[in-house]
């Protein structure tokens, strides 16, 4: 079993998900920030959840407040955002950090295992996105400029 799917994500509700749950799917897993320049990435995200959800892929949001603080709501209020603006269908996370002393344990496995330019580990900004295969390994890490419709091409190589 992948190291992936020994970790617990805290969702919007209060609720831990193992993220076993999700093992056998291709996975996109993405900090997110709902008053960045690239918010409007959700729309792409909800695209590519409900056209390859089927075929077992999903997305999987992580709200982040790291980035020049462009994620101030509490749970409820990214929840709602999500679903009133975008109508997300795919799951959105309790907030955390990726960065630092206080990155949550998920995004320290994600920046080891696909590290950013000039082999950094950090994340620059929001909607950096880790592309994850059916067996839970980290296979591709893409630049929060890459729009999702862009990811489309590695993601079907994996399904």
């Amino acid at each position: 079993m992948s190291e992936l799917y020994q970790f617990t994500a805290r969702r919007a509700d209060g609720g831990e998900t193992p993220l076993r749950e999700f093992g056998g799917k291709v996975l996109l897993i993405v900090n997110t920030a709902s008053k960045c320049g690239f918010t409007p990435q959700y729309e792409g995200l909800e695209e590519l959840q409900r056209r390859l959800s089927p075929r077992g892929f999903t997305v999987l949001a992580f709200p982040c407040n790291q980035f020049g603080a462009q994620e101030p709501g509490d749970d409820a209020e990214i929840a709602a955002f999500c679903t009133t603006r975008f109508s997300t269908s795919f799951p959105v996370f309790s907030k955390i950090e990726v960065n630092g002393d206080g990155a949550h344990p998920l995004f320290r496995f994600l920046k080891q295992a696909q590290r950013g330019v000039l082999g950094t580990e950090a994340i620059k900004w929001n909607f950096t996105k880790f592309l994850v295969n059916r067996e839970g390994e980290v296979v591709e890490r893409f630049a929060p400029t890459t729009k999702p419709a862009a990811i489309e091409g590695a993601i079907e190589a994996l399904l």
